[in-house]
């Protein structure tokens, strides 16, 4: 053995040469440097980030005049033989080296293999994203679809980068279990929910100046706590992530009213927080240009130099938007066809009455509000009882008390009609509500055969009104004799905590729930679909996207059963209310109809935002318009499709042929941005094949790794240094099942370790941490009955693969603990391949940009035959040469390396490898150098077509500004943001580091 060579004292010439990506040695720790920078003093300040086992991950700031600062020399590795059974260490060590190395393209490495039935059309928007400049995209798939697993699938693509250490997921609070566990699970992104409660604690145990958001470094929050600015604008002005993701990102985008500006602000402000932003919508666009824009300008802030006027080619790499049918190709059996039924229910002669008392009830204040063209009274009093006679009721209170502030002595009798229509409402009781006994009588009925004790049958009862969400809860439970906590319901007016809970115990078959009444807040993103194929819709909702967002819950990749979905439609004598009904089941035919043809509902009203959609129903019932005329108007158009302005108050005054002129005038067309022909035909996506199916992106199963997995860490388990570090208590390795279970003890670092990588110490009870590798076992964990074996609420099997957290461990275990720094395993090769004669030495060599991004990273090997050079060797040249990778293991898909005791290298072998290093090192450097030259003649192309992108972009912004009073500063903050990407461009294209050479191991053949 080569003794250790002593290092040389770096000279102030040296350390001036630092540079991004470059590895060093800071106070007896290995460093991955990130940023250089000069200081007024004229020295430089290195912030790198730790690579050693006791600074991992640890972000620092160093001075060079202060600290010694010394480049890691691959020149001065030490070759150590390896002789342990099948080269144990060594493959565990160069395992280790080798999963450290990140993807360079735009293929997808890992995200095809999360615990999911990832299917071809879900890689495309992380093929579309990682094949730009930046990661930022709007994922805008129909509802169902899984845009969730689809931002799973890119997050894990850019973790493998090392582009996700740090990441913040903004979501509807109902939404925040349901999604962070959907990333733990399937992808084991560890996502810790900061609910109200949790940032209070967490400001409880940190410093008052510290910053709440850099306590964790990936997060879920609630979108109505970060829209705070008061108390958290500050903290996230000062915190900077890898990702962030924006669920229901419908709702952030800039309308132009106040409802929506707390939102959209927080959106702006954090759009600049991180290179990575993934919006998800399956209602991205209300038909209006600017507000569309508002998204994508967040986005790219260079895209659109206007944003009222635009067209698709300015905005197709920002966003990815497909409905069931362009996938269906890719979905069979992944989607069984929903059944849709009406229950008829015929109105009792107390119901009648009441609709007789409302239809000829005719009220002063509505003589006002028809003149403003306003929503009469009289139609709202209609809606509410249309949900039930409670909310109807619970609408006349409520204007009672604004009446009698406004008007004590009723001059204008409108307090006592709607006294007498109460009085009325208050006969009807649950006997009486014919809507109500239909539902009795369905549930309980052998057709239907919902029997309330299997736990993966429960049923979604969707309602408008709250007040009716509250009388099917209480009468439900009376009188289907339901046990305690069978029936529980769910609406806004809830806390985060209290909406979370709720969908947790819905999903968990150990709960005793089986009816879940619920509001429309449960209507968007929520995944009902696990133990749930029955949707009741106890009212029909006036706005065909709210069909789509309820429809969804349980129509949606992953659901096993035919979706049976029931409407309770009334049936009437009264010919207004039987008119106004007609109109509600042409709603109901037209959501069908739109499904099945062209994928999204709001195209058939053109309004693309609930309340507006609401207003076009309210209008055509107040009018008296035939349910023959609303249909034709709601039929897929065969012409030009209008813009649909949003506008209500205009939309409501203009003629349709007004609406059509307008939309000939405007110069987009949001519909086509959507692949939405003139005939209401979808278009092949751009993604597409000739055939109109979802092309499938690249996906690369790496050829470098030495084994799976499963492997990995259980044979590092198996190394005594690396077992003792664990402080393990038991192991249970079941190699059958690809499974470990291990117990450790309450000293053991590897439990802290994973408690600070797991979102819920739930999944780590008792100190008991399992895994699997098997996929199919994980993805059934995730979403069936199989899923609930435990009365806890996280399933405590991990999904053993590539992210996952132990596979972390391991390898900063098999890097530091097998052989020390400087040191390298040489290994004896015994076949027919290799001689004597033959040295291989195996390096990686990486070239970064200004971001400490990898541009450059391969694995070779420098081929010599007594101590000459002969070739460089690729990775896959290696492993062929000296059979290192293994043979497959006899009914297995493991592979196994096998070495004889008598396969260590002779110490003349060890010299002649040490012999050779200078010059492999060198040659691999100008290697290196030569694939930075072809590198840069590649990046130059990119660099200058986008510059030249956001040079067109900065003329053409400043000439739409030119002329408004406050031009001079819009034009400033243009050239603030064209400076800001020129920089961000110029850095992350530009491989401006020094070549980092790291030695993995040396091969020498060994005499036959």
């Amino acid at each position: 053995m080569v003794a250790q060579r002593e290092p040389n004292n770096i000279e102030a010439s040296e350390q001036a040469q630092l540079s991004a990506g470059m590895r060093v040695v800071v106070r007896g720790q290995e460093w991955l440097i990130t940023k250089v920078e000069s200081n007024t003093l004229g020295n430089n300040a290195v912030t790198c980030t730790g690579i050693s086992p006791l600074v991992r991950d640890y972000q620092a700031t160093f001075l060079t005049d202060l600290d010694h600062i010394e480049p890691v020399d691959p020149t001065r590795t030490t070759f150590v033989p390896d002789t342990s059974p099948r080269a144990a260490r060594s493959h565990l060590f160069i395992e280790s080296m080798l999963r450290s190395t990140a993807p360079t393209d735009s293929d997808i490495h890992v995200g095809c293999k999360a615990a999911m039935d990832s299917l071809p059309y879900q890689l495309v928007p992380a093929r579309q994203a990682l094949s730009q400049p930046r990661q930022r995209i709007l994922i805008a798939d129909a509802v169902g679809l899984g845009k969730t697993l689809e931002a799973g699938i890119l997050m894990s693509e850019l973790i493998a980068r090392h582009k996700g250490r740090r990441i913040l997921v903004i979501t509807a609070k109902s939404m925040m279990a349901q999604f962070q566990k959907e990333m733990w699970d399937r992808f084991t992104i560890p996502l810790i929910s900061l609910d109200s409660s949790r940032i209070s604690q967490v400001r409880s145990e940190i410093p008052a100046n510290a910053n709440p958001f850099s306590y964790y470094d990936k997060v879920i929050v609630s979108i109505d706590t970060l829209k705070r600015d008061i108390e958290y604008g500050a903290a996230l002005d000062a915190s900077y992530w890898d990702i962030i993701v924006i669920d229901e990102a419908q709702n952030v985008a800039d309308r132009g009213g106040a409802r929506r500006a707390q939102r959209a602000r927080l959106a702006q402000r954090l759009s600049s927080r991180s290179d990575t932003l993934i919006m998800l919508s399956a209602t991205p666009h209300d038909g209006k240009p600017q507000s569309f824009a508002s998204l994508m300008n967040m986005l790219d802030p260079t895209a659109l130099p206007d944003p009222e006027n635009y067209n698709k080619d300015d905005i197709t790499q920002l966003y990815v938007r497909r409905f069931k049918k362009d996938v269906s190709s890719d979905v069979s059996g992944n989607f069984p066809d929903r059944k849709v039924t009406q229950e008829q229910c015929r109105a009792t002669a107390v119901e009648e009455e009441a609709f007789d008392y409302l239809t000829n009830m005719h009220l002063k204040m509505d003589v006002k509000r028809h003149a403003s063209n306003a929503g009469l009274f009289v139609t709202l009093l209609e809606k509410s009882l249309f949900s039930s006679p409670a909310a109807c009721m619970k609408t006349i209170d409520e204007r009672l008390k604004r009446l009698s502030k406004s008007d004590p002595s009723d001059a204008t009798g409108d307090a006592e009609k709607l006294i007498g229509l109460r009085d009325t409402l208050e006969r009807i009781s649950p006997e009486q509500f014919s809507r109500y006994q239909r539902l009795v009588t369905m549930l309980r009925s052998e057709s239907y055969g919902w029997t309330g004790k299997d736990a993966a049958d429960r049923i979604v009862i969707f309602t408008e009104r709250i007040e009716t969400k509250n009388y099917l809860e209480r009468h439900l439970r009376e009188d289907l004799k339901l046990p305690k906590g069978a029936i529980v319901s769910m609406d806004g007016q809830m806390t985060d905590i209290e909406q979370q809970r709720i969908v947790e115990e819905f999903s968990n078959a150990k709960s005793p729930i089986r009816i879940l009444v619920a509001s429309d807040v449960a209507s968007e993103g929520l995944n009902l679909h696990y133990l749930s194929h029955r949707l009741i819709h106890f009212d029909t909702p006036w706005s065909l996207m709210v069909f789509q967002q309820r429809n969804g819950r349980i129509d949606r990749y992953g659901q096993k059963q035919q979706p049976d979905i029931r409407f309770m439609t009334i049936e009437s004598s009264n010919e207004k209310i039987k008119g106004d009904n007609r109109i509600l089941e042409i709603l109901r035919d037209k959501e069908q109809q739109a499904y099945k043809d062209i994928g999204d509902p709001a195209l058939l009203m053109g309004k693309f935002d609930t309340e507006a959609e609401e207003s076009v129903t309210r209008q055509a019932i107040e009018s008296g318009e035939s349910a023959e005329c609303f249909a034709l108007r709601l039929a897929i158009p065969e012409q030009d499709i209008d813009d649909a302005e949003t506008d209500t108050d205009a939309a409501e005054s203009t003629t349709e042929s007004a609406m059509n002129a307008e939309a000939q005038d405007s110069d987009i067309d949001l519909l086509a941005y959507f692949g939405i022909g003139e005939d209401g035909t979808i278009a092949a996506d751009k993604s597409d094949d000739d055939n109109g199916n979802a092309s499938v992106p690249d996906t690369t199963t790496r050829t470098v790794s030495l084994m799976s997995d499963y492997a990995y860490v259980t044979q590092a388990l198996d190394i005594p240094e690396i077992k003792a570090s664990a402080h393990i208590k038991s192991a249970n390795v079941r190699p059958d099942t690809q499974s470990l279970t291990i117990t450790l003890m309450p000293d053991s670092p590897l439990r802290s370790w994973l408690r600070r990588r797991v979102p819920s110490t739930e999944i780590l009870k008792d100190d008991i941490a399992e895994w699997s590798a098997d996929k199919a076992y994980c993805e059934r964990q995730s979403n069936s009955l199989v899923a609930q074996l435990s009365d806890e609420s996280w399933n405590r099997t991990q999904y053993l693969w590539a992210l996952n957290p132990i596979t972390d461990w391991v390898g900063l275990k098999a890097s530091s603990l097998l052989y020390r720094r400087g040191e390298a395993p040489i290994i004896g090769i015994r076949n027919t391949r290799m001689t004597a004669d033959d040295t291989i030495i195996l390096m990686s060599g990486m070239i970064a940009n200004d971001h400490a991004v990898p541009v450059i990273d391969e694995w070779f090997g420098a081929h010599y035959q007594q101590g000459a050079f002969k070739e460089f060797l690729t990775l896959d040249e290696v492993w062929q040469r000296t059979g290192y990778q293994g043979s497959l293991i006899p009914g297995s898909t493991e592979r196994q390396y096998i070495n004889r005791d008598d396969n260590a290298a002779t110490g003349e072998q060890i010299s002649q490898a040490q012999a050779v290093l200078d010059d492999a090192v060198t040659r691999s450097r100008q290697r290196l150098e030569e694939q930075r030259e072809q590198y840069r003649k590649q990046s130059d192309a990119v660099i200058d077509e986008q510059l030249t992108r956001i040079s067109v972009w900065q003329t053409e912004r400043n000439a739409v500004i030119a002329g408004r009073p406050e031009a001079a500063e819009q034009q400033r903050h243009v050239h603030e943001i064209y400076e800001h990407y020129q920089q961000w461009v110029e850095q992350s294209y530009t491989a401006s580091g020094e070549p980092v050479i790291r030695v993995a191991a040396a091969f020498t053949g060994v005499n036959q």
